[in-house]
């Protein structure tokens, strides 16, 4: 679905649907701010900066592993599929795909309209013969395509760590919905993030610049824009940890003194201390990964990974 917007002169209220659902959140113990909420157009282009950085090396790790493998990966998928994208945010990682592959449709979606559609401007005009079908939407709230497309095989491309951003058991229910959206023929090309030196992790998400930082906060910003609200990032930090027991990145806002906000015409108290959770990113040594798919309907086809292990590229058949 498309974030509706709210105008704080609409007077809008807690009992809104969408107010509902951020509400939800920010009345649990603890606080927490789900992770779609960091893509308004501003938060899409500092994510874009964010894979820039030297620290995160998903980005050149990732970019890498396409361009070693990117003649088995294209053999792998095949020519003349339906190509749906979750989250394309930029398109720029599909690029390094298109010639090779030529599918006959390709859906990419995403939850920011304005920046999905420039994306898909540039798209075209760079492959002009590219059959396109954006589909402004959250994927994340289940992958219904509006159209139906052609009789092909359809292969989701789902690349970077963003699988890692579920729950396991929320990620096997999210692929599934990808299995149940294809037929036999169909087949899932997936970005998992290994577990890897705690080091560099942490670095990649507390990268020098305070790219992430000002990715982290600007949610609350998008919350003003949304529900009508004055919560005022100047009382709150960017917080990443790593937790190697349960294997993820945790994120989070940590409140730096006492006071109280506004949203939607509700008031809200924060306490000194207090954590707003906004984000987990679960990292996967293949083998746990490919159980994890295998749940989901999927069997395992080919993996393809850097030198060290740092990332993986994964490809799997509909089981």
């Amino acid at each position: 679905m498309k974030l509706a917007h709210i105008n704080a002169a609409q007077h809008a209220s807690p009992t809104d649907p969408l107010a509902e659902e951020i509400f939800a959140g920010l009345h649990a113990t603890p606080k927490q701010i789900a992770p779609k909420y960091f893509y308004d157009r501003k938060g899409a282009t500092l994510f874009d900066a964010i894979t820039e950085l030297p620290e995160y090396y998903v980005t050149r790790v990732e970019a890498a592993i396409f361009d070693r493998y990117r003649t088995a990966i294209c053999a792998a998928i095949g020519a003349g599929v339906h190509l749906v994208e979750p989250g394309a945010g930029s398109c720029e990682k599909i690029r390094r795909l298109l010639p090779g592959l030529q599918p006959l449709l390709y859906t990419p979606m995403d939850i920011s309209g304005e920046h999905l559609q420039a994306s898909v401007a540039r798209l075209r005009n760079d492959f002009p013969a590219l059959n396109v079908t954006a589909q402004v939407c959250d994927h994340t709230a289940g992958l219904r395509l509006r159209a139906a497309g052609p009789d092909a095989p359809r292969v989701f491309f789902y690349p970077g760590s963003s699988i890692g951003n579920f729950e396991p058991d929320a990620a096997v229910e999210f692929m599934a919905g990808m299995r149940s959206a294809m037929d036999s023929r169909g087949g899932l090309l997936i970005g998992v993030d290994s577990k890897k030196d705690p080091a560099i992790l942490h670095a990649a998400y507390n990268d020098s610049a305070g790219i992430t930082a000002q990715f982290n906060l600007n949610v609350l910003e998008h919350l003003n824009d949304l529900l009508g609200g004055d919560l005022d990032t100047a009382n709150f930090a960017h917080l990443a940890r790593y937790d190697e027991h349960i294997g993820r990145i945790e994120m989070y806002l940590q409140c730096m003194r006492e006071h109280t906000a506004v949203l939607a015409g509700e008031r809200l108290t924060f306490v000194a201390g207090e954590r707003i959770h906004t984000e987990n990113s679960y990292k996967y040594y293949p083998a746990e990964f490919v159980a994890l798919a295998r749940r989901a309907g999927f069997a395992v086809q080919d993996v393809w990974q850097d030198d060290d292990s740092w990332f993986s590229l994964m490809y799997f058949s509909a089981a």
